[in-house]
């Protein structure tokens, strides 16, 4: 017969299990792992809907659980050859000089919006006038994808997953706030507006609604000042304001490129 506990020590043996049954019952549930295919999405998206409740509202989560994974967005992620290209490449690829020719025209029939952002943030119209140019042609394409499924799919996605799951938090956020809609549409990346801010610096730096020209302009240049924007500093590579440029996009080819059309339109180099 085997040796049965005492009432003392059963009585320890059964408060022990009532406090390691109170611990698992409060333990949080199974972290949301990232995935490399579709496959995963819906378990990960119904897992990191428990994690997010409670750091986000009832609308972020219904938002977030009526997102799909985006074949596309992955597809344009792992695809971002142009980067690789040579300086020239990349502004040719990239329409440099028609957004040049544009871009002026923009800065005369524009002054007083430009001279009021430039008097306010420190920031000339050059620079901010080349990214409009870059990111949507000047608001003529503003990308088609659902925008909260691709920050959710990137921050599924294991490659960086880290760096969007902040941007899906941002974006969660936003809708509670009534400052994105869930249906927002957006670039491959999730980027919204006429300059393509990611749902993070719409958080922090979105001044209005980022699909009017005026909201989106200003907009960027606060981002540029809150960077370390200087006014009357050149932002060229070398010069003190070429880090906000960098801040901005931490592609190479990308920086010089707004930074030789920024000059360019603002009557550096002809």
């Amino acid at each position: 017969m085997k040796n049965l506990p005492t009432s003392r020590a059963a009585a320890k043996l059964l408060a022990a299990a009532l406090v390691f049954g109170a611990l698992a019952a409060a333990a949080p549930a199974q972290a949301a792992r990232c995935g490399n295919g579709a496959g995963g999405f819906e378990s990960w998206k119904q897992a990191f809907a428990e994690e997010a409740r409670g750091r986000v509202g009832a609308s972020g989560v219904d938002a977030l659980m009526d997102t799909h994974y985006n074949s596309a967005t992955i597809g344009a992620d792992r695809g971002q050859k142009s980067f690789h290209l040579s300086l020239e490449a990349f502004m040719t690829k990239r329409g440099a000089s028609a957004i040049v020719a544009r871009g002026r025209q923009l800065k005369r029939s524009q002054a007083a919006l430009f001279s009021s952002i430039q008097s306010r943030y420190g920031v000339p119209p050059g620079p901010l006038l080349a990214i409009w140019g870059m990111e949507t042609g000047f608001g003529a394409v503003h990308g088609n994808q659902h925008a909260l499924s691709a920050v959710a799919t990137l921050a599924y996605d294991c490659r960086r997953s880290e760096y969007f799951t902040d941007q899906l938090y941002a974006a969660l956020e936003l809708i509670d706030n009534g400052r994105l809609s869930p249906s927002a549409r957006g670039s491959m990346h999730g980027e919204i507006g006429q300059t393509q801010f990611l749902p993070k610096n719409i958080l922090q730096y979105g001044v209005g609604n980022l699909d009017n020209a005026s909201a989106a302009l200003t907009s960027t240049a606060n981002f540029l000042h809150a960077h370390g924007w200087r006014a009357g500093a050149g932002y060229q590579p070398g010069e003190p304001n070429f880090a906000a440029i960098q801040a901005w996009n931490a592609a190479s080819v990308y920086e010089r490129a707004i930074a030789i059309m920024g000059r360019q339109i603002d009557g550096g180099d002809e």
